[in-house]
């Protein structure tokens, strides 16, 4: 069995104006002095201007070789703003207008296609700098009309797929042509947020092989989704891990949905490493046993803690689930070599 990668930080929540949290160069910096070993990249112009990553090669070495210099490297790169706009709900247009380029505010359309290109440049420069997963989200049409009320005309639902479909396939088949997963997030908010709306898409994408999951389980608690059992059942398509916390506590007066409550109010609320009610040493365990190879990387969101604390816990709490695996069963010692004579006997079975 392979061993899981990390500790490593996702860049996203920690990006910002001051210093060090301006720079690749800076931030890389920061996170090795943590203790984190990787580092996810948003594809924010502040850390990577993405034409010249996708274009050449020369320039991914030249990232790399900042972050080598540092102490980390880079583990997957990240265009969860981009997937966001590839589909976009118009209940739900202007609040993701600010993701857009200032030139394709309030065009719909122009968004949708100048996201699409960017995560096929994502995948060019993950190529480029040897990576093999691309993390995002995956956007939303039918979100909605979540709620079954009022009654969903027919067609409603498989149609929001099939044009989501239709939008991502020309995306996956350019990461396939560079060889490079595309790792959704599954979460709420997106059309993909648990396991059935995961299988409704890979269906409307034919069985696409690059059509894959980045797995946080802090989004499955708030949906009180068996997080464990969804290690067993998807395994062979999870490619990236979001090691992030989570906790829900339904009362009285909230459950999953929270009745509009604040974050710090809600039932369901993410927590920093170690606070929430996940249980990492479960899927770690799963997760080895499946021989995930690939990272596991910090998202830092919580409702209480602060983002510097966070950052601080969370290197360690990953290095201390991080399990080796063994070489061998524990009861090798006991074995013997196979003699084919001496098993029929030992069943009863005459020679």
């Amino acid at each position: 069995m392979p061993m899981i990668k990390g500790p490593a930080i996702f860049l996203a929540q920690f990006a910002g104006t001051d210093a060090p949290f301006d720079s690749l160069e800076n931030i890389a910096g920061w996170a090795a002095g943590l203790g984190y070993k990787g580092i996810q990249v948003p594809c924010d112009p502040r850390f990577i201007d993405l034409d010249r990553a996708a274009d050449s090669k020369d320039y991914c070495d030249e990232l790399k070789g900042i972050c080598a210099d540092k102490g980390v490297e880079i583990t997957e790169l990240s265009t969860h703003i981009q997937g966001q706009l590839v589909a976009v709900h118009p209940a739900f247009a202007p609040q993701f207008d600010g993701f857009a380029p200032e030139a394709l505010r309030g065009k719909p359309q122009e968004q949708s296609a100048w996201a699409a290109g960017e995560c096929i440049k994502a995948a060019k420069a993950s190529r480029n700098m040897g990576l093999n997963v691309q993390v995002g989200f995956s956007g939303a049409l039918a979100w909605p009309y979540l709620y079954p009320w009022p009654q969903r005309p027919a067609g409603l639902v498989e149609e929001a797929f099939a044009e989501l479909a239709r939008r991502w396939k020309p995306i996956l088949d350019a990461h396939e042509d560079q060889g490079v997963d595309y790792a959704y997030e599954i979460h709420p908010g997106e059309d993909l947020m648990d396991g059935a709306s995961f299988e409704r898409f890979v269906d409307a994408v034919d069985g696409h092989a690059r059509a894959c999951i980045n797995y946080d389980p802090s989004h499955f608690v708030l949906q009180q989704l068996d997080y464990l059992g969804f290690i067993d059942l998807y395994h062979e398509r999870i490619k990236a891990f979001h090691v992030k916390d989570a906790e829900f506590n339904p009362t009285a007066r909230q459950g999953v949905y929270s009745g509009f409550e604040t974050w710090a109010n809600r039932a369901g609320r993410f927590r920093s490493l170690g606070d929430g009610q996940v249980d990492f040493a479960g899927i770690f365990s799963k997760l080895t046993q499946y021989g995930y190879d690939g990272w596991a990387v910090l998202e830092w969101e919580c409702a209480i803690k602060s983002p510097a604390q966070g950052a601080v816990e969370g290197a360690p709490f990953i290095a201390r689930h991080i399990i080796e695996p063994t070489p061998h069963a524990f009861d090798d010692f006991a074995g013997a070599g196979t003699d084919r004579d001496a098993v029929r006997r030992m069943l009863g079975i005459c020679a």
